[in-house]
């Protein structure tokens, strides 16, 4: 049985349960699915602090379908009604002409009563949500959204790889992408503890692993990568003091701080973050980790030094 704290689920020993995606049907090439990719019918909606909607983002613009699929970006700071459109005029998003997210959520769902979370995927015509089923949705764009890329867009999810990639990035995001969340939302001191150890230690294997190859898998840029970057690119903001991941910083870590570098200054990535976002909305939404909900000011990092894996 699950009790509800931090507003997120934790067992009864304390440790983080993630609540699971509500909606998961899937757009495909073909509408096999019921949801057939065409341009302009469908909107993304990400908040620019949460590293899954992150995710979606990056995959987005890394393979041109900025065109084919509209983006919405709601406000970092969620109120009690959740994610909000503030950051449009009249508090409305253009397109969907609604003020909370949560107003496609009880359109699609009305007996809907979790969070609402970000990525989602909108139907524009119904203005119903399609998914918001977070890993689900960036492999869609790669692999059935293809006739809409542009002109050498990257292969993110190669058919030959994807045996290893699905490899690597099971235990990223049980241990690294979900592990911070474990050990900020940890309910126990042995939970919490849990949840750093295994986080530090595949933190460790990843490093061993790219300390020998540009990429995690191959000789390319693949899912897995974007997947640890945008966790990456928020440790030493939040995850390491908010959180309480603090064993080391990012910047401590010689071989993630090359990597990661290497990574924002690819085009695509560093373009896509928002500090500012990122910060206001983990310390002044989570009130019980940090009840004054005052923002600090650093760290002050340079993502621009040069990263030496050329």
């Amino acid at each position: 049985m699950a009790t509800l704290q931090f507003g997120k689920e934790t067992s009864k020993s304390g440790e983080f349960v993630r609540q699971t995606n509500r909606f998961t049907n899937r757009i495909t090439a073909d509408g096999s699915s019921g949801w057939q990719a065409e341009p302009g019918r469908y909107r993304l909606v990400v908040c620019l602090a949460c590293p899954w909607a992150h995710r979606a983002l990056i995959v987005r613009g890394l393979l041109g379908l900025e065109d084919a699929i509209s983006l919405a970006v709601v406000d970092p700071i969620r109120d009690e009604k959740g994610w909000r459109f503030t950051l449009d005029d009249g508090d409305r998003d253009p397109v969907l002409g609604i003020e909370y997210l949560s107003e496609a959520y009880l359109r699609t769902d009305p007996t809907y009563e979790g969070r609402v979370t970000v990525p989602s995927i909108v139907d524009v015509p119904t203005g119903q949500v399609v998914t918001n089923d977070y890993p689900q949705i960036t492999l869609d764009f790669s692999t059935e959204w293809r006739e809409f890329h542009k002109p050498g867009a990257p292969d993110l999810y190669p058919a030959a790889l994807r045996a290893e990639i699905d490899e690597v990035i099971e235990p990223i995001f049980r241990n690294v992408n979900n592990g911070v969340y474990r050990c900020g939302f940890a309910g126990s001191q042995e939970a919490y503890e849990e949840a750093y150890d295994a986080l530090f230690a595949e933190l460790d294997r990843l490093s061993t692993r790219l300390s020998n190859q540009r990429y995690l898998v191959g000789d390319q840029l693949t899912e897995a990568d974007i997947r640890l970057f945008t966790t990456l690119v928020r440790f030493d903001a939040v995850y390491h003091n908010h959180f309480k991941c603090n064993r080391n910083k990012l910047a401590e870590m010689p071989v993630l701080w090359a990597y990661a570098r290497d990574l924002f200054q690819t085009p695509g990535f560093g373009d896509t973050v928002d500090f500012d976002h990122i910060k206001r909305h983990y310390y002044a939404t989570h009130d019980v980790i940090n009840p004054s909900r005052i923002v600090p000011k650093g760290p002050l990092t340079d993502w621009q030094a040069p990263h030496g894996r050329g």
